[in-house]
């Protein structure tokens, strides 16, 4: 169903929806919260908080329609159905139509809306500032997340950091430019930093909760980001500023890789893992306005007796030969074998169900072997812990930014650390399935010589496989010539235009409704 509304009526409210607290979502709506009259205590900052983090977890964003469609517009995945609005994503003919496009964009800005009441309403609360600071700064972080999607995605965007109160002002608002956006969300990410705690005392789903290292890292990625985009305002001068946040991260000793790459894509163990920085964590609550995973049935396979997935976002055979069998994040990232009808297959049969939508080749097996105890058998509505940001990331901006300021030694050791524990193998087990145990070996193997940008490049296609990275690495690094050409792993992509396709069209209704919302940057 197409929004008939304004964005920027959008902004003046933050929608009752259900709330992060802490690791479990609240029953406790938030209702319709305005800066006037509602804000008194930190705790009420902290209630506007939650329900702006909240609204990343909607089926809107990470709940199926922006995980999704980044997975569709990279190279790794291809589509298994015909609906037209995600063949557009797949096949990069997006149109400012399509309900992939207008979905997050709406949804993205009411959690803006709900971060900027929390940071408006905090004016009123008269708490200590040690007390009152790191939650707000909470909300910060929360915006500067929400527009470091956006502006990615689409470019110019209108930058909103304030609640407007005046529809005939939101009716005119214009988009801010690329470089200004970045500046506004490097400027809330240093608040963030400069306030939030270093950890957080809950033993469960604190990743959820933003942390000091979250802001850190996320300002590593950023200023890497912004050197690498056109339009954004970046220097090279951007790539040390980047390099510096990282090895703040790595420095800090707060975070470290998990020895078990499977434990990250477990949602029974995820909690006690040391590596994930900033997460979304559906944490075994159905809630209200369709807040709740289906990224799992979305990539499952078609009437497996265990997962009974949907076929829909699936990896070409390319793909799944593009990494080493030997290495342990193969066997981790990609499911190979199931049991349909009581018949035990491997991917070369996995049609066997008869259903027009099943595919044999390797699904993915991230977020469908370990869902956790409250996902349907389906596995919608899972207790996963979706990682934003990991620390393999960070050691992995650390390696690209050393590639750049010429310290190639320093890129090796952080390249070969990444590479070090995916040699390390472990077991996964899921009820009567058992994947192989990889023992210690050479694979995958330490790299030598001079690192390259194109090798770092490459790591991250590995190791963040399928985790909603690659898109954002093809635009940043300008690979959509050769990664959608003739030789990328999906085969030529026809309707790729590198000169309109790296941004994603503004919905056409804004545009319709506001003659404004045109790219500011041409």
């Amino acid at each position: 169903m197409k929004k008939n509304k304004y964005i920027l009526i959008l902004l003046l409210l933050v929608v009752g929806l259900p709330m992060v607290g802490c690791s479990d979502l609240e029953e406790e709506p938030v209702g319709l919260l305005s800066p006037d009259g509602f804000f008194s205590t930190t705790q009420d900052i902290q209630t506007a908080v939650n329900g702006a983090l909240t609204h990343a977890i909607n089926e809107e964003i990470w709940g199926r329609k922006l995980s999704i469609s980044l997975l569709l517009r990279s190279d790794m995945v291809n589509l298994q159905s015909a609906q037209q609005h995600r063949v557009e994503m797949d096949m990069h003919s997006i149109t400012g139509d399509n309900e992939m496009v207008y979905d997050p964009w709406y949804r993205i800005y009411k959690g803006i809306a709900a971060a900027n009441n929390a940071i408006a309403g905090a004016e009123a609360v008269n708490d200590p500032a040690d007390i009152k600071n790191p939650v707000v700064a909470q909300a910060y972080f929360a915006r500067a997340f929400y527009y470091f999607h956006l502006v990615r995605l689409f470019g110019s965007v209108p930058y909103i950091d304030a609640p407007i109160e005046d529809v005939e002002v939101a009716s005119t608002i214009s988009c801010s430019s690329v470089s200004d956006i970045y500046s506004h969300i490097i400027s809330d990410l240093e608040y963030a930093e400069q306030w939030l705690p270093v950890s957080h005392s809950v033993p469960q789903g604190a990743a959820a909760i933003p942390t000091k290292g979250a802001a850190s890292s996320y300002l590593a990625l950023v200023y890497l980001t912004r050197a690498t985009t056109d339009l954004a305002g970046g220097s090279s001068a951007d790539f040390t500023t980047a390099y510096n946040y990282a090895k703040k991260v790595i420095n800090s000793g707060v975070y470290s890789l998990d020895d078990n790459f499977q434990t990250l894509f477990n949602a029974n163990d995820i909690d006690t893992s040391p590596e994930p920085i900033f997460a979304l964590d559906y944490n075994n609550v159905e809630a209200d306005d369709n807040a709740y995973d289906q990224t799992a049935p979305m990539t499952g396979i078609r009437s497996d007796d265990d997962d009974q997935g949907w076929s829909v976002a699936v990896p070409v055979m390319a793909v799944y030969d593009s990494f080493d069998p030997q290495d342990y994040r193969t066997r981790v990232s990609f499911q190979t074998e199931v049991t349909i009808g009581g018949t035990t297959v491997d991917y070369t049969q996995f049609d066997i169900s008869g259903h027009e939508h099943a595919g044999n080749m390797p699904y993915i097996a991230k977020y469908t072997r370990f869902p956790g105890p409250y996902a349907r058998g389906n596995k919608r509505a899972t207790s996963h812990n979706y990682s934003m940001i990991r620390y393999a990331e960070v050691l992995l901006i650390a390696a690209e930014c050393a590639v750049e300021t010429g310290d190639n030694a320093a890129a090796l050791m952080y390249i070969n650390e990444v590479r070090a524990r995916a040699r390390k193998g472990g077991a996964s087990t899921n009820g009567g399935y058992v994947a192989e145990t990889v023992p210690a070996s050479a694979v995958p193997a330490d790299l030598s010589g001079t690192v390259t940008v194109a090798d770092v490049i490459e790591e991250r296609r590995i190791e963040l496989a399928f985790e909603g990275k690659r898109w954002y690495d093809i635009k940043r690094r300008k690979l959509g010539d050769v990664v959608f050409g003739p030789t990328g792993l999906e085969g030529a992509k026809p309707d790729w235009n590198s000169s309109v396709d790296y941004d994603t069209p503004i919905p056409q209704d804004e545009i319709q409704r506001n003659s404004n919302l045109k790219n500011a940057d041409f």
